[in-house]
């Protein structure tokens, strides 16, 4: 996975029971992975459509620094689906815990607000390093052996 943001758990970001509201976490997830969606297909023109189900491991506290990374998972021909996670770090150790994941989807759209394909090269180099990562898999596999 790849970072693609940093962010830091503010006092103002605290629910009730004194950890990060789940609802910052989302939308600090959302528009993490929206930029990291549009550098990806080369466009502005990216919305969420779905987001996937949600899981939160561990509590972020105050001053918690955490970071989100992003991989494109798949990319269809007006849809791109990314895994996202967030981790909390230690600043003292530099040790990194799972604090939430998740799988969105966002669509291309046009300025009327109607889906469009994404471009085709961006199609084509997802689809080629998919097929480079699957080959060093294969050949991993066989060394193995």
């Amino acid at each position: 996975m790849e970072l693609v943001s940093t962010h830091i758990c503010m006092t103002k970001d605290l629910g009730v029971h004194g950890n990060l509201f789940g609802g910052k976490m989302l939308s600090a997830l959302d528009e993490s992975v929206a930029a990291y969606a549009t550098v990806y297909c080369r466009t502005p023109n990216m919305v969420t459509l779905k987001l996937d189900e949600v899981v939160f491991k561990a509590p972020v506290k105050v001053n918690n620094q955490i970071r989100i990374y992003c991989e494109v998972l798949e990319i269809g021909k007006s849809s791109i689906r990314i895994a996202a996670e967030a981790r909390k770090i230690s600043y003292y150790t530099g040790e990194e815990s799972l604090v939430c994941h998740t799988v969105f989807t966002f669509v291309r759209i046009d300025d009327d607000g109607k889906s469009v394909p994404i471009a085709e090269h961006v199609r084509e180099k997802f689809n080629r390093k998919r097929r480079k990562t699957e080959n060093v898999t294969t050949t991993e596999e066989k060394d193995e052996k």
